[in-house]
């Protein structure tokens, strides 16, 4: 079997635990947790689950459930780290983005449905359907914001930071840093032009705040091949990239799959 490059195994809030399954495991088993399928892949020693750990999730014993071929269950145990997340506080100016009015929770509302939907996609393989790929970078400039940060906006705390900020010139390129298809595409209240692209099995990535989209719905993209350009469209204090990743509806941090902090399996 080829090599695989797993993401960096890293079971807090936010993080993902890479757990070995037991014998008997194969394609036609099932894997969740707190109710929802986990992405699973094979390797030389068997298979392996990629749980996603949301931001939300109590440190503590914790378990995945398996359900095998011929329906026998079992629990896998393991154990959610605690990780503190330093605060961040930002000044907004544009009041309706900070309270927004009854008109833009309207919108905000409807966007919110969507937006959930895109991160609860789940399509049935991998793309491509052989190993899992090491990620790269979509855009290229210094982090602004990191992953988890406790945010204060203009004084009031708001939901953790569920992805980072790369601090990309305006009209730089963003490209696709994995193969996938392209999940949605939309122009939404807070993250502004917005492109959500599917890797399978419940893995989602997220781009936002472009000034510009190059991509349609349903198009296939290979690593590398462009999905749009650097902006400030939404909620943004400038031109930056906010890249975000969802695995098993959990945001966690993206850079946990790049190839530079992946680990191998063979």
């Amino acid at each position: 079997m080829l090599a695989m490059a797993l993401p960096r195994h890293a079971p807090v809030p936010g993080g993902v635990a890479v757990l070995a399954l037991p014998a008997g495991f194969d394609a036609a088993g099932q894997a969740s947790f707190a109710g929802k399928p986990v992405l699973t892949v094979p390797s030389d020693d068997g298979w392996l689950a990629l749980v996603g750990i949301p931001l939300g999730q109590t440190p503590g014993p914790s378990a995945l459930r398996l359900r095998f071929a011929d329906g026998r269950t079992q629990n896998i145990g393991f154990t959610v780290l605690a990780h503190d997340y330093p605060v961040q506080r930002i000044t907004i100016t544009d009041q309706n983005q900070v309270t927004p009015s009854a008109t833009s929770m309207k919108r905000i509302q409807r966007e919110q449905v969507q937006i959930l939907a895109a991160f609860r996609h789940r399509s049935a393989v991998l793309l491509p359907e052989a190993p899992l790929l090491g990620f790269a970078m979509p855009a290229q400039g210094p982090l602004s914001s990191n992953f988890g940060l406790r945010r204060v906006i203009n004084g009031q705390p708001r939901s953790p930071h569920s992805g980072i900020d790369i601090a990309a010139p305006a009209g730089a390129p963003v490209v696709a840093p994995a193969p996938g298809r392209v999940l949605r595409v939309g122009d939404y209240f807070f993250t502004g032009n917005t492109v959500f692209v599917d890797h399978g099995q419940g893995l989602v990535t997220l781009y936002c705040h472009l000034s510009e989209t190059v991509v349609r719905e349903g198009q296939t993209l290979a690593a590398g091949d462009a999905i749009g350009k650097v902006g400030s469209t939404g909620r943004a204090t400038g031109p930056h990239l906010h890249w975000a990743l969802s695995l098993n509806d959990a945001r966690i941090d993206p850079r946990l799959f790049l190839a530079t902090e992946a680990q191998v399996a063979r």
